[in-house]
């Protein structure tokens, strides 16, 4: 059952790029629509057979591969990945569907998204280490080729820097994960076999490092960020919304799964450097976007921001702060959606993307009202106000994390501040006051441009207002995660005595 979310749109890649080129783009596109729709209903089927109150493994599939190399086929799905399988394949719908009807080299295109979510998915599902690496590094070329190709003039530095950082992302987990298994003397690299054994503390460290390094390449964490925001503006609005909404969360599952499970002593010891790492994440990233003029680098520069909030979390280690973890994965992949798709139908509409050129698109006439509108509402939404599920996913986080870390939680309360800061900026000046050009009559966005958008925006008051349907997936899986973990306290406790 779980191959199905594998290999269906990796085999509908293929059948797409053998297609005759005398196809048109928008047949190709409704097409890769079609398989996506079906893995996304998958998924949504697979919930339904999930059973809530079991924290382990379920829907487990084995398949022995290469016992030379100890590796196997071997997949499971839990509280901690189901929601973001879920959020892989809708996001992978929305850009698909969001993508020009007139897009250039179709077939290439939309096998290379459909490869990507089959390599995501494969990386949520992955049991095995070594499997997980060949899932984590098939999205590796695909990304590099729709931001080279199909991004904006400085397309070709942004998926080049994104190839090199990536890259480098790889090796680091590729080490850490041959570290562990030859310092355990395992022949396997199979997690359940590697999370039961026992390492000295100076081991788990070193090896955690490798993890968090590797991971936070992938999250981006500040100072490992600089290939973010030239990826994230370069790429065209469909891509963007994957960089952000789907790619990011493999650093932080990876995180979660591979650093905190298998080295849970050592994550104890670099708990309090890792709340301090998030904060830090969180204010540069709120501070760094009020600058920006453009208005896809400033959602672009808001993403590092919220990632430190998830960073704040995992090193809190509470069960609430956990379960808040996963909800701000959700919550942040949805509104970086709406977000990136409403800029980027701002920028075909308008033309531009800087501040000091945009105003008055919510003028009922001659502006964008509806598109502004949904804007408000995902700045709104990112910023944290209530009933949406943005807010419900900071505080929980928050609430979880300030009993461990109190000073690196209110610095991030403080970063949601500026959030606030620099969303009012961006709305103030582009939605509103009057339009400097009194002939400006921009074109009208049509119904299945609008789609995408209130889709999200649904989604993001629905969770908000119903925030149960985001958490009681991951509160089992993530409890029984927090009972591995010694006590964040004793541990601090420790290091102020040795000092």
């Amino acid at each position: 059952m779980l191959s199905v979310l594998i290999w269906l749109p990796i085999f509908a890649a293929a059948v797409i790029a053998l297609l005759p080129g005398n196809i048109s783009a928008n047949r190709v596109r409704l097409g890769a629509l079609f398989a996506s729709g079906i893995v996304l209903l998958w998924n949504l089927f697979l919930l339904l057979k999930f059973d809530i109150n079991n924290p382990g493994m379920q829907l487990q599939e084995y398949l022995p591969w290469n016992e030379t190399l100890g590796l196997s086929y071997q997949l499971g799905v839990d509280g901690l990945s189901i929601l973001l399988l879920i959020l892989n394949s809708l996001l992978t719908w929305i850009a698909i569907y969001s993508s020009s009807q007139q897009t250039e080299r179709p077939r290439l295109f939309y096998s290379l998204v459909l490869l990507v979510s089959g390599g995501v998915a494969g990386a949520f599902l992955a049991e095995n280490l070594l499997l997980f690496f060949l899932f984590y590094e098939l999205e590796l070329i695909p990304f590099y080729l729709l931001i080279s190709i199909w991004g904006g003039q400085r397309r070709a530095y942004a998926g080049i820097k994104f190839l090199i950082y990536t890259a480098v992302s790889g090796a680091l987990i590729l080490a850490t994960f041959l570290g562990v298994v030859w310092v355990t003397g395992s022949s396997s690299f199979n997690y359940d076999a590697l999370s039961t054994q026992t390492l000295s503390a100076t081991l788990q460290i070193v090896l955690l490092v490798g993890i968090i390094l590797g991971f936070g390449i992938k999250i981006p964490l500040v100072p490992l960020h600089t290939w973010l925001p030239d990826a994230y503006v370069e790429a065209s609005a469909p891509i963007a919304i994957l960089l952000g909404g789907v790619l990011a969360k493999l650093g932080t599952y990876g995180i979660l799964r591979f650093g905190m499970a298998l080295f849970p002593d050592a994550w104890s010891t670099l708990a309090p450097s890792l709340a301090i790492w998030g904060a830090i994440s969180a204010m540069y990233g709120a501070v760094t976007a009020i600058a920006q003029k453009d208005i896809k680098r400033m959602v672009a520069y808001s993403s590092i921001g919220h990632m430190g909030y998830i960073l704040l979390a995992a090193a809190a280690s509470t069960p609430l702060a956990l379960v808040g973890a996963v909800a701000q994965m959700v919550s942040h992949g949805i509104i970086l959606a709406i977000l990136f798709h409403l800029v980027g139908v701002v920028e075909a509409k308008v033309g531009t993307r800087e501040l000091d050129v945009l105003n008055g698109l919510m003028n009922p006439i001659r502006g964008l009202p509806l598109t502004s509108a949904l804007l408000v509402l995902g700045g709104m939404a990112s910023a944290g106000i209530p009933g949406m599920t943005g807010f419900i996913s900071e505080f929980i986080v928050f609430q979880g994390s300030f009993s461990v870390f109190p000073l690196p939680t209110l610095l991030c309360v403080v970063a949601t501040g500026l959030t606030a800061v620099y969303f009012v900026i961006l709305l103030n000046r582009t939605c509103f006051g009057k339009l400097d050009n009194d002939l400006a009559y921009y074109p009208r966005v049509l119904w299945h441009e609008k789609m995408p958008a209130l889709v999200l925006a649904a989604l993001i008051l629905f969770l908000g207002v119903q925030p149960t349907w985001l958490v009681r997936w991951a509160e089992p899986t993530t409890t029984a995660m927090v009972a591995t973990i010694p006590p964040i306290e004793k541990a601090v406790t420790q290091q102020v005595a040795l000092k």
